[in-house]
């Protein structure tokens, strides 16, 4: 790595913490191997691969030089999960899965991945008890309690969903290597997780939630977590409070994140289409107590989709802000592109990282077909400080996801990102700031 200050190695590390999108919202299947009475016992396989290359690189840690990147990136999850039925005591469930992944070429634009990079590890690891008809008062399976390796999600991504983080063999004077594949981002499951959720799929329901991270990108957070929500055929209602337990000191003074220690988060947001046909609205205030003060984020969405329209296309704005110092925890992909890693490039390489930034953003899809998907996403960025960090610029995403049969997803998408600044004046693209065009193709097999 090439000298460079705390400060400045500190700055995009803290935005880029949850940078790497993945597929989350693709299709996993199971191949069940035993269903005999209340027995039931599933194979399951995932499997990712993604070809990337993008004309110009990023200096987020230091370690890449002008020009393009070209890498490529693969997992396959592995392994069983069940469920037994215990004659009107509820139900066990439960799973056991691998991931392998690798990263190979270039490594990322962002030089957070070298292409070295190779590790199988245990993935899910839990057991969890639902209690099916046995507490009817609590709708069905009202009360589940599980435990153990696990991903969490909240609400729409906007601050948790899953530890998908994945640096790979990069030099930040200690060890993040989680195995690459940072882009697909394979490994989801926190660490250590106690999870109590009570009530069904309406009305009032809510969630207890302990959780630690091993995740070096994410300094092992340590977090508790209380999350209410009202859910009905007029839209969905939450409000989630996080408190900051603890985080690993060493890591947490590379990235800037010793204030997640006893840092407060709460966050209010709702869905809806208010009674109305092909509408549908969506927004979240969250509001953060740190040592060094307030921090805020939040964010206003609207659709409409023409159903009567050939294709039935779906037209998006949404408008998000997130303060100078906001911290976006564990946020992630939660309903396909653009959600919440913003822009292909901007989401994963040339930042803001959802921090210190204004983000206006347009999305167009349709469907040709019930199992093909165009889309087109538009990024406007524009930083709230620049004398902080200046990552503003626009970017535009064309992809396609075409879902082959139940097995086999293929998804190439074109992406172009003109930066306000280049790495000499504050941004991060290297060599200037010339328009970056960016490829991927991503393939994926469920089972």
């Amino acid at each position: 790595m090439k000298p460079r200050t705390r400060d400045r190695l500190r700055l995009p590390l803290t935005f880029a913490l949850i940078i790497g999108c993945a597929l989350d919202g693709s299709p996993v299947s199971a191949h069940e191997l035993y269903n005999q009475g209340d027995s039931v016992l599933n194979a399951d396989l995932e499997a990712l691969f993604a070809a990337l290359h993008s004309s110009e690189s990023y200096d987020l840690v230091g370690n890449r030089n002008e020009g393009s990147s070209s890498w490529r990136e693969g997992y396959v999850k592995y392994g069983l999960s069940g469920s037994q039925g215990l004659t009107g005591s509820g139900t066990l469930y439960g799973a056991l899965n691998l991931v392998s992944s690798g990263t190979w070429g270039d490594g990322d634009a962002a030089g957070l991945t070298q292409g070295s990079e190779r590790r199988t590890a245990v993935e899910d690891a839990y057991l969890g008890w639902r209690s099916a008809d046995l507490v009817p008062w609590m709708g069905k399976d009202g009360v589940d309690i599980s435990g153990g390796h696990q991903a969490i999600n909240l609400g729409d991504g906007f601050l948790i969903q899953g530890d998908a983080v994945s640096f790979g063999d990069v030099d930040l004077g200690a060890d993040f290597d989680r195995g690459g594949a940072y882009y697909l981002a394979g490994r989801k499951a926190f660490d250590q997780t106690a999870v109590l959720r009570l009530g069904g799929d309406q009305g009032w329901r809510g969630d207890l939630i302990w959780l630690k991270s091993d995740n070096p990108a994410q300094a092992e957070t340590e977090l508790a977590i209380g999350n209410l929500e009202h859910v009905a055929e007029f839209g969905t209602l939450g409000l989630t409070w996080i408190r900051g337990l603890d985080v690993n000191q060493r890591f947490a003074q590379i990235l800037g994140l010793e204030q997640r220690d006893g840092m407060d988060t709460v966050s209010l947001r709702g869905r809806s289409g208010l009674g109305v046909d092909n509408l549908e609205l969506a927004g979240e205030y969250v509001t953060q107590d740190k040592d060094s003060g307030r921090e805020s984020a939040w964010y206003l969405e609207g659709s409409w989709t023409f159903a009567d329209t050939a294709w039935a296309p779906t037209v998006s704005y949404r408008y998000s802000r997130f303060s100078e110092a906001f911290d976006p925890l564990f946020y992630g992909l939660s309903r396909g592109y653009g959600t919440w890693y913003q822009g292909e490039v901007a989401g994963n390489y040339a930042g803001p990282f959802n921090s210190n930034s204004r983000v206006h953003h347009v999305g167009l899809k349709a469907a040709p077909r019930e199992n093909l998907t165009l889309g087109a996403l538009y990024f406007d960025f524009d930083p709230l400080n620049r004398a902080q960090s200046n990552l503003g610029g626009r970017e535009l995403d064309l992809y396609l996801e075409w879902m082959v049969n139940d097995h086999l997803l293929i998804s190439p998408l074109l992406g172009f990102y003109q930066p306000d600044s280049g790495s000499d004046q504050g941004g991060l693209q290297l060599g200037g700031d010339g328009t970056n065009t960016y490829l991927q193709l991503v393939v994926g097999t469920f089972f």
